[in-house]
């Protein structure tokens, strides 16, 4: 059993006590409606987050997917109908609101989800400028991170992030994907990567925490059979430019000794990190660019706000004192519930020249 499908199985009964109170106090607003009902409402609820989940994991199907989709979108409704609900009430202890009037303030929610779903769903192509002394010609290099293949964003994807590098293959030479490739909701297969082939530069992959979920040899198989290139704790050269990639740690697996001994002089030295940690040390070994992911900058608000306390680089471009840089990208896919706000689904260029 995954560390996620653990997660998963004990957060559940205080997921349900949790709607039960939400399902409640929002019926009340509107009139209100028999315990029975929401009782029945809740166990559909626990039902739809654990009945997917153990089908998935040995077998990935359209039906689990759209069930487990339906249960992403509405986690993420139950917390803006907690925010939306909580707002009235407090409103309602000063002014006594007419039952059309609540029903109003409720309807926001799917209104905002039409436009978070959009929002998750469309991938873009950000672009960020790094200038650097040691560089022996401009070059652009193409990062992603979390695209979190799995039951809620299946191969679909993977075909929508290569049809996207297949448009920059003229301008960039290199991708990089920072960790998180899979996301643990559902069994990777051998071929689940393959469209990854059709894309005429070279792809490197470090993993991250999630891609240990479904199992890191079943990632690390199905990249390699789609011509990935896999650094996991390696270094790789293309052409000037050195790349380590650290692989997350997690559970039994050691931190590899990082030093001097994995920079190259001469080149330019990058690191490939899936969580943006680290960066003032690892940049004083010698690494001149560190590209990391795992935040999704918070992925919609009120979480943003959340996440920029959280994480001492949320998202976007850094440079200290030193020269050296760490880019934080907010990721391709999206955790657990497929909605976005406030934040992109993106692919970055980075554009690398010569100060």
């Amino acid at each position: 059993m995954s560390f996620r499908t653990r997660r998963v199985i004990f957060s559940t009964p205080f997921y349900m006590i949790f709607e039960y109170f939400l399902l409640k106090y929002t019926f009340l607003l509107l009139g209100g409606i028999s315990d029975a009902y929401i009782i029945l409402m809740v166990l559909f609820i626990g039902f739809l987050r654990l009945f997917p989940m153990f089908l998935e994991a040995r077998k990935s199907r359209w039906p689990t997917r759209v069930l487990t989709t339906i249960d992403g979108v509405w986690m993420w409704a139950s917390l803006m109908l907690l925010i939306d609900i909580v707002a009235v009430y407090i409103i309602s202890m000063f002014i006594s609101l007419p039952v059309a009037i609540n029903a109003m303030f409720l309807a926001v929610v799917p209104i905002l989800g039409i436009y978070n779903y959009y929002k998750a769903h469309k991938l873009i192509v950000n672009e960020v400028t790094l200038t650097l002394d040691n560089l022996a010609r401009d070059i652009n290099i193409v990062q992603m991170s979390d695209i979190h293949f799995g039951s809620v964003r299946h191969k679909e994807i993977i075909r929508q992030v290569v049809d996207r590098l297949k448009e920059l293959e003229d301008s960039c030479e290199l991708a990089i994907i920072s960790g998180d490739l899979a996301d643990g909701s559902s069994v990777v297969e051998e071929d689940d990567f393959m469209a990854f082939s059709e894309v005429n530069i070279p792809i490197v992959f470090t993993p991250g925490n999630h891609d240990f979920y479904p199992g890191i040899d079943s990632v690390i198989n199905a990249c390699r059979n789609a011509g990935v290139i896999v650094l996991d704790n390696e270094s790789f050269e293309f052409e000037f430019l050195n790349i380590f990639g650290l692989t997350f740690s997690f559970e039994d697996r050691a931190v590899p000794k990082i030093d001097e001994s994995l920079i190259n002089e001469g080149f330019v030295n990058i690191l490939n990190y899936h969580v943006p940690y680290y960066w003032e040390e690892f940049s004083s070994i010698g690494f001149d660019i560190q590209l990391s992911g795992h935040t999704h900058g918070g992925q919609f608000y009120p979480a943003i706000n959340f996440a920029n306390l959280m994480f001492k680089y949320n998202m976007g471009l850094f440079k200290n004192d030193l020269g050296k840089y760490l880019h934080v990208t907010t990721g391709v896919g999206s955790m657990d519930t497929p909605m976005r706000w406030g934040t992109d689904s993106e692919l970055v260029v980075l554009k690398l020249r010569k100060n």
